[in-house]
């Protein structure tokens, strides 16, 4: 069997090790190459590549506003760098700024960031001081005041480990459920609020909007999720395929080009006059439906079932006109 190869590295991580590398080396002149190569994680050969895109960089496009860099001898010298030689410094509005984001996310995000938040917060309020204050005053507030008060009770559900019964209304069907639901937590995800907790009704770990919530009533019945219940790894956003999902392939032309932005795709081909997509769909009417709204710019290539499905729904709304 052939050893793994590690993932290739992304642009993103490169420019955060380079611009954490160039003050670095500002303030360690001649430093060794190996030494400075495992500061950061690296091999020589990779110190070298960064090193020769670094003498591209500067805030300008003449040779005296470029980054200058020599490692002729393994040491290595950088100058002409003073523009970014100095971390930065925030002003108090834009810490204040960042002081309310961090509380908003730490409340609201569905990715487990550990105490990352906790300390970075914790760094900011001290550095700041008396003048963060101002946080305090700032509320966010994702949604209306009906899930506000819809948050509120399920907050107190979760902290006293209730079950509550849910009123859950499933566009998809155009049909209101009753479900019982043992709490798991309460994530803010794609900009709205969202239950995530042991649907005994599914028999599974289920998420629930909480603009659909209709009617909401916390019950005197312990509400401890089984073992069973799994929290849904979130990071990629609220939607998850399943195994019985059908892959349908949609052209979209001028005017409908947005879906492949707004939804999750398999594939995406992009011509001079459409964008062909394949999507996953547990719920065809869903599509049926999103298809008739982009009145004849949408246009299923497959499976055949469900280009029919699209081309009856749209010949009976036509029918409705003559009525």
């Amino acid at each position: 069997m052939s050893a793994s190869r590690p993932a290739p590295e992304t642009a993103t991580d490169r420019l955060t090790r380079l611009l954490t590398m160039v003050p670095w080396l500002v303030n360690r002149q001649g430093i060794d190459t190996a030494s400075a190569a495992a500061e950061f994680g690296v091999s020589v050969q990779q110190l070298e590549s960064d090193l020769s895109l670094i003498f591209l960089c500067g805030y300008g496009q003449m040779p005296d506003e470029l980054i200058e860099a020599d490692w002729e001898g393994g040491r290595v010298f950088v100058s002409n760098a003073d523009a970014i030689a100095k971390p930065l410094r925030l002003g108090v509005d834009e810490a204040v700024t960042l002081i309310v984001g961090l509380r908003a996310l730490r409340h609201v995000s569905a990715v487990a960031y550990g105490g990352a938040v906790d300390r970075a917060l914790a760094k900011l309020e001290a550095a700041v001081g008396p003048q963060a204050s101002g946080a305090d005053r700032i509320a966010v507030a994702m949604d209306d005041a009906a899930v506000q008060d819809t948050l509120k009770v399920l907050r107190g559900a979760l902290a006293e480990r209730r079950r509550v019964h849910v009123s859950y209304f499933v566009p998809g069907r155009d049909e209101q459920t009753e479900r019982d639901v043992d709490p798991i937590r309460l994530v803010g995800l794609d900009g709205r609020w969202y239950l995530e907790g042991w649907c005994h009704r599914a028999g599974d770990t289920r998420l629930f909007r909480l603009d659909r919530i209709v009617d909401l009533t916390v019950l005197e019945v312990d509400g401890t999720p089984p073992e069973q219940a799994v929290e849904r790894d979130l990071a990629g956003g609220s939607f998850r395929a399943g195994p019985d999902d059908v892959v349908v392939t949609v052209r979209l032309l001028p005017g409908a080009t947005w879906v492949a932005d707004y939804y999750p795709v398999e594939s995406r081909e992009d011509t001079n006059d459409a964008v062909t997509v394949q999507l996953r769909t547990a719920d065809t009417e869903w599509l049926v439906r999103l298809l008739r709204r982009l009145g004849g710019r949408g246009i299923v290539l497959d499976p055949p079932d469900v280009a029919s499905a699209v081309r009856s729904s749209a010949l009976s709304a036509l029918a409705a006109y003559d009525v």
